[in-house]
C-alpha cells in the first residue's frame, strides 16, 4: 500500500492542500470588512440582551418593592447594614459583648456594692432582713 497518493504533489492540482487540512493561500478581500461587521452585530445583540435584562431586573425590582411595602419589609442591603451597625455596638447584656480587661467585681467595691445592692431587691422580705444584720 502506497502513501504516495495522499501527499500533495507539486504538479497536482491547487486544491489537494487545501482539502488535506493545507493553509489557504488566498485571502478574501472583503474578509476584514465582514469579520468586523460580524464584531458589530455581536456587539448589537450584546447590548441587545443586557437592555432586555435590565429591563426584567427593572420590573422584578417593582414588584418587590410592592412586596416590601405592603407587609413592612427593609430591604436586604439595608436590613444587613443595620445588622452590621447593631453587631458592631457593645450591648450591655450581650453574650457577645466584646470581653472587659478587668472582670466585674474585681477590684472595683463600689461596684460590688451596687451589685449587692441589685440582688437586695429581689429577695423576698424576710430573707432581706437577715442578709442585712
Amino acid at each position: 500500500v502506497s502513501f504516495a497518493s495522499s501527499l500533495p504533489l507539486p504538479g497536482g492540482p491547487p486544491d489537494v492542500g487545501k482539502m488535506l487540512g493545507g493553509e489557504e493561500k488566498e485571502q478574501d478581500p472583503d474578509a476584514a470588512q465582514k469579520e468586523e461587521e460580524r464584531q458589530e452585530a455581536l456587539r448589537q445583540q450584546e447590548e441587545e440582551r443586557k437592555a432586555k435584562y435590565s429591563k426584567m431586573e427593572a420590573e422584578r425590582e417593582r414588584m418587590r418593592q410592592g412586596i416590601r411595602d405592603k407587609y413592612g419589609l427593609k430591604k436586604r442591603e439595608e436590613a444587613e447594614a443595620e445588622a452590621a451597625a447593631a453587631a458592631e455596638e457593645p450591648a450591655a447584656g450581650s453574650l457577645t459583648r466584646p470581653k472587659k480587661a478587668v472582670p466585674t467585681g474585681c477590684g472595683d467595691e463600689e461596684e460590688e456594692e451596687s451589685i449587692m445592692d441589685t440582688v437586695m431587691k429581689y429577695l423576698p422580705g424576710p430573707l432581706q432582713d437577715m442578709l442585712k444584720k
